[in-house]
């Protein structure tokens, strides 16, 4: 963890005693840390604070862990939070289930403070990973044969290449045709056919990433050609972009990046 950079934690933990363990511990780690004691109240402060990391139970009144994850993957701002599950509930349908909604990883109680930090501490490293992947161009891709469908790899002028995955291609041809939209996981899903969690269990099969990641990126990689090749303003670029709300596409962009938009279009012109 960067000594200029304290990260958030979120804990949602219905448990006095194990949400106070975890809070200690983690503060005693140097995160800055904010609780909740319910589902309702764990997704109202998810959307106020973006914290870097989302701890939740599954078992919780007012919202249950899976309808506070749904919550978190349905709106663009939280969309991408790392999200771990820490639950003495977990079959192998609970497992299951949490996956297809799309949470990062899970650990079973009791754990230990150790256990719940190197969990953290993977998430961090991994969104530290993709920021500088994708505040990098992609490569070229080389040119389908003759044998090959050219249509399955959409290259965008905005840096992104979707990959080559045919059971995919009709959900990439979509996020391409449509990401200037208000769309999400459930929008995809019922175009191409399919469920949204047969839907989300398929692309991380295939890709390693959610659907709403996927359309995300896109909307990322429009934002840094609008903010290379244009003089436009923020709360302009915004909407081209998806997103209504300007504040949800910077707090989006911050947390994606790592800075800010005005920041990574000076610095990138420079």
């Amino acid at each position: 963890m960067g000594a200029d950079v304290v990260k958030k934690i979120l804990v949602i933990e219905q448990e006095t005693p194990t949400r106070n363990l975890f809070l200690k511990g983690l503060k005693a780690k140097g995160f800055y840390t904010i609780s909740a004691d319910n589902g309702r109240v764990g997704v109202h402060l998810a959307q106020e604070n973006l914290p870097d990391v989302i701890i939740s139970g599954i078992m919780m009144s007012e919202l249950d862990g899976y309808d506070v994850l749904t919550a978190v993957r349905s709106n663009p701002v939280t969309a991408i939070i790392p999200f771990i599950f820490v639950t003495a509930k977990l079959t192998r349908n609970d497992l299951r289930k949490a996956m297809e909604l799309g949470a990062d990883d899970y650990l079973t109680k009791p754990c230990t403070l150790e256990e719940l930090h190197r969990a953290i501490a993977a998430q961090l490293e991994k969104q530290t990973v993709l920021r500088q992947l994708y505040s990098q161009p992609s490569p070229p891709v080389p040119a389908a044969s003759s044998t090959e469908t050219a249509t399955i790899t959409i290259t965008t002028a905005a840096d992104l290449t979707f990959p080559s995955n045919p059971p995919l291609s009709e959900v990439f041809r979509f996020i391409e045709a449509n990401y200037h939209r208000a769309i999400a996981l459930g929008d995809v899903a019922q175009a191409v056919g399919y469920s949204p969690a047969y839907l989300t269990n398929l692309t991380r099969r295939q890709t390693g990433q959610t659907v709403q990641r996927w359309i995300i990126q896109r909307r990322m990689a429009a934002a840094r050609s609008l903010l290379l090749e244009t003089d436009q303003a923020v709360e302009h670029i915004a909407p081209k972009v998806g997103y209504h709300n300007a504040v949800h596409f910077f707090r989006q962009f911050r947390q994606f990046h790592g800075t800010t938009p005005q920041a990574w279009r000076n610095t990138n012109r420079s």
